[in-house]
Parts: structure tokens; sequence; C-alpha cells
């Protein structure tokens, strides 16, 4: 069996924020909105269906933890999540907080425009705030 890697797309376009149990969750680097990508760390994993059903009930636990802390640390509209997988094919999961106003309200965030980088300072800020809400 090999060995779990981030597909290099993902690295290159998000943060580590930290390691969940299954999951490294990640920071993408467009400050048009707060995005969360959750990744299990399995190898050669494309589809949810590809996980054992612990794991696929640990993605779904992991999945509304990170959902209810975005919530919290941004008091969004609304947060949407998804797993395409069309481009990056390694699994992953997408936990993005729209609010009304945002770019492309209500439309979707991908293939929107083009990402705009969020300040150091706002990246560290955010990352602390998400991982305080995700403290028990």
């Amino acid at each position: 069996m090999s060995e779990f890697r981030l597909d290099e797309r993902l690295e290159r376009d998000s943060d580590f924020l930290t390691k969940i149990g299954l999951c490294e969750l990640r920071l993408m680097k467009d400050g048009r909105w707060p995005w969360l990508v959750l990744v299990p760390q399995r190898p050669d994993v494309s589809e949810v269906f590809d996980l054992t059903p612990l794991d696929q009930t640990m993605l779904t636990f992991e999945t509304v933890l990170v959902t209810e802390a975005l919530k919290t640390v941004t008091g969004a509209t609304k947060i949407n999540t998804g797993a395409l997988g069309n481009i990056v094919r390694q699994l992953h999961v997408h936990v993005v907080a729209r609010s009304e106003g945002d770019a492309n309200w209500p439309g979707p965030v991908w293939g929107h425009g083009t990402a705009e980088p969020r300040s150091t300072e706002d990246t560290k800020a955010l990352a602390a705030r998400i991982l305080d809400a995700l403290k028990p």
C-alpha cells in the first residue's frame, strides 16, 4: 500500500491548519471567502466510497465539526460543502462560508473570477479563530 501524499495543487492552493483525526484541515488561499478543505489522509482515494465504513463515518463527523466551527467564526448566511474532484482527483471536501453580497453570491465559488490572496496577518487571524472554534 502506498503512503498518503497531498496532491500538489491542494498543497499549492491552501495552507495547512491542523490534522483533525482522519483529515488534514487546510485553508484555501483565496481571500474572497472563508474556505476550508478537509483531505482524508488515505492514499489513492478519490471517492467517499473508496474509504472504509469507519473512515466514511469519521469524514462525516469531521466535516460537521468543521462546518460548525466555520459558521461560528464567520456568522455566514450559509455553509456550502462539496466534494467535486473533477480536476483534483484526490478526495477532498470543500467547506465554504457564504454570505449575501459576497463575491458571486448566490452562485458557486468554483470557477468564479481570479483568486485574491489573503494577507499573512488575515490568514493567521482566521486560522487562529477556526482552530480555537474546533477546541472542545
